[in-house]
Order: C-alpha cells, then sequence, then structure tokens
C-alpha cells in the first residue's frame, strides 16, 4: 500500500485510513472538515495498484452499501440528497458546484455512467497488499475501525473494465468510461459513518 497521487486535491493515502486495502483481491461519510489524506506522495514511489476487494472481507458489503446510497443520491441531481453524502456543511459552495457540473456536463464520465440506458456496473477498489504482510497483520486490518476505498461506475459492456488502475486514474476527467468516488468509512462503537469525495482533474 503506497501512496498515491491526485490532481486538484487527490493526495497520497495513509495506511491507517487505507487498511482495508490490504485485503482486495490479487487479481481481477464522514464529516469532517477537509480529506484526510497526506498532500503528496514520496517522489520515489510509484503510484500503488487499484484491485477488487475481496468478496469475503467484512468491508465489501459496508463499501457497497454505502456506494448504493450514494449513487441513488448522485442520480436525484438533488444537492438536498448528494451534499450530506460528500461532507454537509463543510462541502464548499465552490465544490458543490463542481459536483452539480459533474452530474449535468454532458461530457463528464458521471454523465454516461449514471444516466445512460445503458446497464450501470459498478466495482469497489482498493490498494494491492504488500505481499510480505502476515496472515496476523491481515486478520488485525480486517478486524480494523476505519477502511478507504475507491467506487467507480461504468454504463454498458460486460463490467470487466477497464477500471482505474491506480487513484490518479480515478479523476473523473472527461472521456474517462468510467466516474468514480472515493470512500471513508468509520466504525465508532456500534455506530458506522462515511464520507464520500469526488476527485476531478483540472480542465
Amino acid at each position: 500500500m503506497g501512496p498515491d497521487h491526485r490532481s486538484r486535491g487527490m493526495r497520497a493515502m495513509p495506511i491507517s485510513l487505507a487498511l482495508v486495502a490490504i485485503l482486495a483481491a490479487p487479481v481481477a461519510a464522514i464529516a469532517a472538515p477537509a480529506s484526510l489524506l497526506p498532500t503528496a506522495p514520496e517522489a520515489s514511489s510509484p503510484p500503488s495498484q487499484l484491485v477488487p476487494l475481496a468478496v469475503d472481507s467484512a468491508w465489501t458489503p459496508r463499501f457497497a452499501a454505502a456506494a448504493d446510497e450514494l449513487v441513488a443520491a448522485l442520480r436525484s441531481r438533488d444537492e438536498a440528497a448528494w451534499a450530506p453524502l460528500l461532507g454537509g456543511q463543510w462541502l464548499s459552495a465552490a465544490d458543490r458546484v463542481r459536483v452539480e457540473n459533474l452530474l449535468g456536463d454532458r461530457h463528464s464520465p458521471f454523465r454516461r455512467a449514471l444516466f445512460s440506458k445503458g446497464f450501470t456496473h459498478r466495482a469497489i477498489l482498493g490498494w494491492r497488499a504488500p505481499a510480505s504482510l502476515s496472515a496476523d497483520e491481515r486478520a488485525a486490518i480486517e478486524a480494523g475501525k476505519e477502511a478507504e476505498a475507491i467506487v467507480c461506475w461504468s454504463a454498458g459492456g460486460d463490467g470487466t473494465g477497464p477500471w482505474p488502475a491506480t487513484a490518479t486514474e480515478a479523476d473523473n476527467r472527461p472521456g474517462r468510461s468510467y466516474a468514480c468516488a472515493r470512500i471513508v468509512y468509520s466504525i465508532r462503537g456500534t455506530t458506522s459513518a462515511w464520507r464520500a469525495f469526488i476527485e476531478q482533474a483540472p480542465a
């Protein structure tokens, strides 16, 4: 799990938040004022590869439920529905306009992925685990209380992709065949909370 680079706010992922990514298959909203990620990756470290979360991971159904709620809100195009999932009072006016434009712009990947007539496929992606992790380390991560994943949608095809290979490619740039959101998930006692972030590369 190395850092990843993102444009315009896409930042490297800390180990503490990305723990669930370690459990991703080797193949094939929290209210906070800002992203919890560091500002830049180490220059010597290449972007970590994204891989599908393991089907049997305890985190997979949690992210799937969050993704279902998020996509329904985005499809409504109602700011009152999607803004609370993207930070609520901490979502700036500029970001609200940006998301609204992403949902309405005919060149936006969200327009095709969520509003076209083709069947919408979904991928839940985490960061590839280091091969050096022991079984005990993996078990500790699975039992963790915080995790992060990237959820992407694409219309048409058979759902096999292509999907982003790194977080840098989950930038919702015009021309992408998929649209993505980053979801940060936290469990405190019996309470679960999550927040989504929609990244966008500069025009």
